[in-house]
């Protein structure tokens, strides 16, 4: 596939005309420069590397394949995703941790987590493969700067989901050698590694005894742990036992949505950030606003009264019809991104700029992205709306993907000394 001309090769400067020795040459013009924020952010768009910790296209490309519906094309403009390549360079985003969802149904199934998890990242070595030009790979944080001198968006992969390690502790340095560089524990039910924050059972209270030395293989072969997903007993014991600083690649404030344990606490905030630690805010409407949560369970109810009146449950394509109607018929009211904003000035003003960053959970979250954050290349409206809260273009740069940079490399260090 042929480059687009915004990647194509620079031709070599022309020679500035020499000097006499009377005359001293033309100075180079400086760059134009402005503080107007609606100016400055798509520029600081493109002069910062951008990386995002989460991103679901592998996981609704598997969909499309299940349901038999035309495969996206996230190599090229794509309207039915969050993410493609057009509207990535559009928006500056640089490194998409594409997220190897596995879903917690499979658990109970020997190696099919596994299969379903090789089959992902098969995906997305493939999209590479394929489009040399415009996608790199990205097992370490050279790699992701090297693409981003050559123009290339990396795609750095991260496991949704711990399950596929099943009982073997050898699988996390299988992974690793597929290019797995972040392991979210869990997912939506408690598996052997963990607990969940979204079921109450409790099962191991906190990480079972196996989930203790997967997290210490993670730290010595080089994957990140994260502890979006995880229950607050999870969380607590990771902070104990990881050598390393860790992320939350996709989760928020529970300041703004009391009660919803899938987002962090202060308290939770401050022991991330003490350890060197990151919290990448994710931009679901649910998780950044207690008034779109509170609707949205409210419509999640009447659509399950809607499925049992017809004998239908989800996933079934009447099912989905329905959902489709109730939605159409009752839209909930987008909240805005100066809201997701909000949620990166209460992390700054807890614990500071430096551990902060973007998982927005893009093709995760459905219609519930706010107004002007909608897709992968609309990143400069928050840079905007950061700048006009008096945000510096060092604190943008570190807020962009410098703070979790640092943590990858960090893990990269400590995993070599280890080697």
């Amino acid at each position: 596939m042929a480059a687009p001309a915004s990647l194509g090769c620079t031709p070599s400067p022309t020679q500035p005309p020499q000097a006499s020795d009377n005359q001293q040459p033309e100075p180079e013009p400086e760059p134009a420069k402005t503080e107007d924020p609606a100016v400055l952010a798509p520029l600081l768009a493109k002069r910062f590397i951008i990386l995002d910790g989460h991103v679901d296209a592998p996981m609704k490309l598997a969909m499309a394949e299940r349901d038999h519906e035309p495969t996206p094309t996230i190599h090229d403009h794509a309207g039915d995703t969050d993410f493609d390549y057009a509207r990535a360079k559009e928006g500056g985003l640089d490194a998409p941790f594409m997220s190897i969802y596995t879903p917690a149904r499979l658990q109970d199934q020997p190696g099919a987590s596994k299969a379903f998890a090789e089959q992902n990242i098969a995906y997305v070595r493939e999209l590479i493969a394929a489009h040399p030009d415009r996608f790199g790979a990205a097992s370490t944080p050279a790699d992701v700067r090297a693409n981003f001198e050559a123009g290339r968006v990396s795609l750095p992969m991260g496991m949704e989901n711990g399950s596929p390690i099943e009982d073997d502790l050898a699988n996390v340095r299988h992974f690793y050698d597929l290019g797995i560089r972040y392991i979210t524990l869990t997912h939506s039910k408690d598996n052997a590694i963990c607990d969940s924050s979204y079921d109450d059972r409790h099962t191991h209270e906190g990480l079972s005894a196996f989930g203790r030395s997967v997290v210490e293989e993670m730290n010595r072969v080089g994957i990140m742990v994260d502890v979006s997903h995880v229950s607050d007993d999870t969380f607590w014991q990771v902070m104990e036992l990881s050598a390393v600083p860790v992320i939350a690649s996709h989760s928020s404030c529970r300041h703004f949505t009391p009660g919803f344990e899938r987002n962090m606490s202060d308290e939770m905030i401050a022991a991330l950030a003490e350890r060197g630690g990151v919290i990448q805010i994710n931009f679901g409407g649910s998780f950044v606003s207690q008034s779109y949560r509170e609707a949205s369970d409210a419509a999640e109810q009447e659509i399950k009264a809607l499925f049992e009146e017809a004998g239908v449950e989800w996933g079934d394509a009447k099912a989905m019809e329905i959902a489709e109607a109730y939605a159409a018929e009752h839209p909930i009211e987008k909240v805005d991104v100066s809201v997701v904003a909000d949620h990166v000035d209460h992390v700054v003003k807890l614990v500071g700029i430096d551990h902060v960053g973007l998982g927005s959970d893009f093709d995760g979250v459905g219609d519930s992205l706010p107004e002007g954050l909608s897709d992968v290349s609309m990143y400069p409206n928050l840079i905007r709306e950061l700048l006009e809260r008096g945000y510096s273009e060092g604190d943008i740069e570190k807020l962009c993907g410098a703070n979790v940079l640092r943590v990858w490399d960090e893990v990269e260090r400590y995993a070599a000394s280890r080697r």
